[in-house]
C-alpha cells in the first residue's frame, strides 16, 4: 500500500504527548537519582517518531502545555522528522511531565505529571484534518484518548469519517492512572472496536477489552468484532497476529534489558512500515518483534527508535541466532 499522494501522510497519528525526564543512573529510585535527560514521549508520539525514522511520513495530531515544554514538543518532533503542524497549545495548561525508574530488566516504575488533566485530552473535532483521517493509508489512535472528553467523542468523529478504512488501528494501551476505573476502560474500548480494523494490545490489555487474557480466545473475540488482524502480545512468549485466515507467531528475542519501556511503541511504528509496504503478515511481524527487541537494549524512548538500516541488520542477527546458525 503505497501512498502516492505527497499531500497524505502515510501515517496519520493522534494521542498523547509528554516529555520524558528519564534518570541517567540506573538501578536507583528516584530520591537517589543525581541527574536525568529530557526527550518527547508518549505512545503515540513514540509511534510516530519510530514509524517516521523508518522512512515514512508521519503527522502527529495532539495537543501541549502553553509553555517551554510544548514548544521543545513541536521542536523536537519536527527534528526527528515527524510533521508536526497538527500540535497546538493549551492555553493555562502545563505540558505532561513522565518521570521513572529504571531497574533493568523488568521493573521501569513510572510518575506521570498530568494534573489536573493532559493537554492531550483536550483534542476535539476542530483539531482533525478529516481529509487526512480519512485516505491516510494508515491511521492509528491509542485507547488512552478515549480516557476523558473532548478528546474521546474527537476520536470518534475522526473513526467515523474513515469509516472503517482497512489499517484503522487501535494500540489498546490500558493504563490504569488514566482511567475512573476499568470497567470504564473496557466499556469505552469495546465502543472503539466497531471502528477499527487492527488491534494491537498485551494480555491485560485484550482482557480489558474483550474479557479474553487467554491469547487465542482474545484474538478470537477481536476478530468477532469485526477486527481483520488482531496482535496479541504474550510477553515471553513472543507476538501472536491473527486474522481470519491465518494465526503466526513472532518468537521472543533475547535481549539483555536496558529499559523496556519504548518496546511497544518501537513495534507499532514498525508494524506500520510493514503494513504500508504490503509485507507477509509473517515478516511484518517479525520486524515489529525485532524493533522492539531493539529498543529495549537503549535508554530512552523516541531517541532510540531505529532507522530501518539498523532495525534490518538487528532482524538479521536475530533470525541467525533462532536459525541456531549464530
Amino acid at each position: 500500500m503505497i501512498n502516492t499522494n505527497p499531500s497524505i501522510p502515510d501515517v496519520l497519528v493522534i494521542g498523547r504527548v509528554c516529555i520524558d525526564i528519564y534518570p541517567e543512573q540506573f538501578g536507583v529510585g528516584l530520591a537517589d537519582i543525581s541527574s536525568f535527560s529530557k526527550s518527547i514521549g508518549g505512545s503515540a508520539t513514540n509511534v510516530a517518531v519510530a514509524a517516521a525514522q523508518l522512512g515514512n511520513s508521519v503527522r502527529l495530531v495532539t495537543r501541549i502545555g502553553d509553555d517551554p515544554f510544548g514548544e521543545y514538543a513541536r521542536a523536537e518532533l519536527k527534528r526527528l522528522g515527524v510533521d508536526n503542524t497538527g500540535i497546538t497549545p493549551v492555553s493555562g495548561l502545563k505540558s505532561v511531565l513522565t518521570f521513572c525508574e529504571v531497574f533493568p530488566p523488568d521493573d521501569f516504575p513510572l510518575y506521570i505529571y498530568r494534573e489536573p488533566t493532559a493537554p492531550d485530552m483536550y483534542l476535539d473535532e476542530a483539531d482533525l484534518p478529516l481529509d487526512e483521517v480519512e485516505r491516510a493509508p494508515i491511521f492509528w489512535a491509542t485507547a488512552t484518548g478515549l480516557s476523558r472528553e473532548p478528546s474521546r467523542s474527537a476520536h470518534h468523529t475522526a473513526w467515523n469519517r474513515r469509516n472503517r478504512r482497512s489499517n484503522t488501528i487501535l494500540d489498546l494501551d490500558y493504563r490504569p492512572m488514566f482511567w475512573d476505573d476499568e470497567h470504564h476502560a473496557h466499556t469505552a474500548v469495546s465502543e472503539a472496536l466497531d471502528h477499527v480494523t487492527v488491534t494491537v494490545g498485551n494480555l491485560e490489555e485484550c482482557r480489558v477489552a474483550v474479557g479474553e487474557s487467554d491469547p487465542d480466545r482474545a484474538a478470537e473475540a477481536l476478530l468477532d468484532r469485526g477486527v481483520e488482524l488482531a496482535i496479541v502480545k504474550m510477553g515471553p512468549n513472543g507476538v501472536m497476529a491473527r486474522t481470519r485466515s491465518e494465526r503466526i507467531v513472532s518468537q521472543p528475542i533475547p535481549v539483555d534489558v536496558v529499559n523496556g519501556l519504548g518496546a511497544g511503541d518501537a513495534f507499532g511504528g514498525a508494524l506500520c512500515h510493514g503494513l504500508l509496504r504490503g509485507m507477509p503478515l509473517q515478516m511484518t511481524l517479525d520486524m515489529a518483534n525485532a524493533a522492539g527487541a531493539l529498543v529495549a537494549t537503549r535508554p530512552q524512548c523516541s531517541l532510540a527508535m531505529p532507522t530501518l538500516s539498523d532495525l534490518m541488520d538487528f532482524a538479521d542477527q536475530a533470525a541467525t541466532t533462532r536459525s541456531g546458525r549464530g
